[in-house]
């Protein structure tokens, strides 16, 4: 963790930097020399590949829609001072990715560096990084009002009036404040700056390219995208210079045609929250017959009958992780399983709300979509966010908190007013913004977030929300979910040590009581 640095009294943006750091040599020839391997008695190497060859074999793969031969090229970016909203609203909101981004758990923001829309100017200009600034003050108040909070939680779970070790305390001290931080971060507004290592394929940058105007983030999406378009015709300018199609329109796209239908209302808000009621995930869709259909695919995948291997057998065979090492397996081979790969016939779909900054890690499971709402057309006046446990526990801190929620509420509202876009003015949504969606998945990959998720390490509100979802498919399908939990109970009695955290161990022998665990913090 970095110390914490000086106040600062003015934003920092100095716009996006994204440069190339790996590429593949020849990416638009290799694409046509897999296109010509498909129909040679060899593969074809890309130094083979003639003019003529580029200008007629690229077009006639593109517009056939035979694209897998783009996606041989792969691209590395390093992507620097883009915002959050950016990230969460256009960059990861398909499946095909792979990014390691800047934490903000673990990363003191001692300075206000965030995207400042280049189309703000004069008063609103002002105004917005007003606010930007005023959160960040937010943010460094709350860091210091939840430190002795925090302590209080970790003094009886670690038992630190026993501890003499010097270093004890000093590591405590960091994870004091790591801790801070994570919740502090809630008022930070969504215009923050990240930095990511972000890998896709050339037909995914083709696809950014097609739809930047696909998001709440036009504006920058399209600089973004730009820049990293212009990187790959840097060291192969033929990549798009034949094939590709040009951005559409915001007129073109279907949720710039739904916007104008005006914004979501009230009613629709409180509908979503009473049907979910206490819970943060609801389970609203599945097929009571799941259990019989991944004890039948079993048996298909094995080649015997239900005289042989009955339904609780089978479902043993491949959930167990005693009969099953896959299971416990930190590398995850379940899609490489053919017996795993059963339990993609029993599905689930939740409807769920979390905040901003919770969804930013949650949607990182892309195995598992999910139905993400345009934040432009969930607009609201007042405050609209999740209040994070460590918060509502403390009065002082629930004041503080309250304080710099209605501060951005309210210079989003003035800005609003003032006839700025609102899909600009909601850079200054706060992490805690509540999103509400729905989220689809298999139980092979479930399974693999709820083993990662129901751990103490997870962060509290996706925690609480595959709680949730564990219980109630336990409810609705028990035989499912006998060995379901996070990574010490599913090892505890088949792997040594049940926690594969080493000294990011919890603390808490968890498998002695799980499902009924008390989470302290």
């Amino acid at each position: 963790m970095r110390s914490k640095g000086p106040s600062e009294s003015q934003v920092i943006d100095g716009g996006a930097r994204i440069a190339l750091r790996r590429w593949f040599g020849s990416p638009y020839d290799g694409a046509i020399a897999a296109a010509r391997t498909c129909y040679s008695d060899r593969v074809i190497a890309a130094e083979e590949i003639t003019a003529e060859q580029r200008r007629r074999i690229g077009p006639l793969t593109f517009e056939a829609g035979h694209h897998t031969v783009y996606q041989h090229a792969t691209f590395e970016f390093s992507l620097e001072g883009v915002s959050r909203q950016l990230v969460w609203s256009f960059l990861h909101r398909h499946p095909f990715y792979n990014s390691e981004q800047q934490s903000q758990r673990y990363v003191v923001l001692a300075r206000a560096r965030a995207h400042v829309p280049p189309a703000l100017g004069g008063a609103e200009r002002e105004i917005y990084e007003g606010a930007v600034l005023e959160a960040w003050r937010a943010y460094r108040d709350l860091t210091e009002l939840l430190k002795p909070v925090v302590r209080e939680r970790l003094a009886g779970l670690w038992r630190l009036p026993a501890r003499k070790s010097a270093s004890f305390h000093q590591s405590i001290g960091h994870d004091i404040e790591k801790r801070a931080i994570e919740t502090a971060r809630y008022v930070i507004p969504v215009a923050c700056h990240t930095a990511l290592v972000h890998t896709i394929s050339g037909i995914v940058l083709h696809r950014l390219r097609r739809m930047v105007a696909a998001s709440d983030v036009p504006e920058e999406a399209g600089r973004v995208v730009g820049q990293m378009v212009a990187c790959v015709e840097e060291v192969d300018p033929d990549f798009f210079r034949y094939v590709g199609q040009a951005p559409l329109e915001e007129s073109e796209i279907l949720e710039s045609q739904a916007r104008a239908a005006g914004p979501v209302s009230a009613r629709w808000r409180e509908s979503f929250d009473a049907c979910l009621g206490k819970r943060r995930s609801l389970l609203v869709s599945y097929a009571p017959d799941a259990p019989a259909q991944v004890a039948e695919a079993v048996r298909e995948v094995l080649g015997i009958s239900a005289l042989e291997c009955a339904d609780e057998e089978a479902l043993d065979l491949v959930l167990n992780p005693a009969r099953n090492r896959h299971r416990l397996d930190t590398l995850n081979v379940s899609m490489h399983s053919p017996l795993m790969r059963t339990l993609e016939h029993a599905h689930y779909t939740f409807r769920k709300k979390l905040s901003h900054s919770a969804d930013s890690q949650a949607q990182r499971h892309r195995m598992v979509p999910g139905s993400r709402p345009l934040l432009s057309r969930h607009d609201t006046s007042e405050p609209d966010v999740i209040v994070p446990e460590l918060i509502e526990a403390d009065p002082r801190v629930r004041r503080r908190f309250d304080e710099a929620i209605w501060a951005l509420w309210e210079a989003k509202n003035d800005l609003i007013r003032r006839g700025v876009d609102v899909r600009l003015a909601q850079y200054l949504l706060p992490n805690a913004r509540a999103i509400r969606f729905q989220e689809s998945g298999a139980l092979l990959h479930l399974l693999h977030k709820w083993t990662t998720r129901t751990c103490l390490n997870a962060q509290r509100e996706i925690y609480e929300a595959s709680m949730d979802e564990v219980e109630q498919v336990r409810e609705v399908h028990p035989a499912l979910c006998a060995h379901i939990g996070p990574p010490c109970v599913v090892r505890d009695g088949w792997a040594r040590p049940r926690c594969p955290e080493g000294s990011h161990f919890c603390g808490i022998p968890v498998w002695r009581s799980y499902p009924e665990v008390y989470r302290a913090i």
